[in-house]
């Protein structure tokens, strides 16, 4: 039997698993005890990336701004067993940061935002968000997987090391 005439229902044996071909966005918030600018500081020390998010194997700084922050960042990802290269372009604000990624073979296009809140004198609500156009249609279980470690790297992550915490989240 060929895949184009191959049963199309688990009664029959074969296991459908549902694909997903348009952009997938996640989304999540954290309260960390810390200020806002030390959050955004700990977000623009590109070099200690990799060592609190599970995800970057690899950062390095193209450029900066006049301030000092990174403008554009190579980065090397591991998410759910695929490896990828990307060419970033951040934007910075007092409270917010963002990024886009330009196209790669694995993803048409990936947005990447944390907008920072303060709640009194020393905490910060961090929301982070993330949207990836992947660049052929992957299974919906694996993408579930990977917004998990995404989600949990980018904040939780995060928190270990704005607190002093070693070691990655997820």
């Amino acid at each position: 039997m060929t895949p184009n005439n191959w049963p199309l229902s688990a009664s029959h044996g074969i296991a459908i698993a549902n694909f997903v071909a348009v952009a997938v966005q996640a989304s999540s918030e954290i309260l960390i005890d810390a200020p806002p600018d030390v959050i955004i500081d700990a977000l623009a020390d590109m070099d200690t990336v990799p060592s609190w998010s599970a995800v970057h194997k690899k950062a390095e700084v193209v450029d900066s701004y006049p301030d000092g922050r990174p403008h554009h960042v190579k980065v090397t990802i591991r998410v759910m067993g695929i490896i990828d290269t990307q060419f970033l372009e951040y934007h910075w604000g007092p409270d917010w940061m963002v990024w886009d990624a330009e196209k790669t073979i694995h993803q048409h296009g990936q947005h990447g935002e944390y907008n920072l809140t303060r709640e009194g004198d020393d905490k910060t609500r961090v929301r982070f968000g993330i949207t990836v156009e992947p660049s052929a249609p992957l299974p919906e279980f694996l993408i579930n997987r990977a917004r998990k470690k995404i989600l949990n790297g980018a904040l939780e992550g995060l928190r270990q090391r704005v607190m002093g915490g070693s070691g990655q989240a997820g």
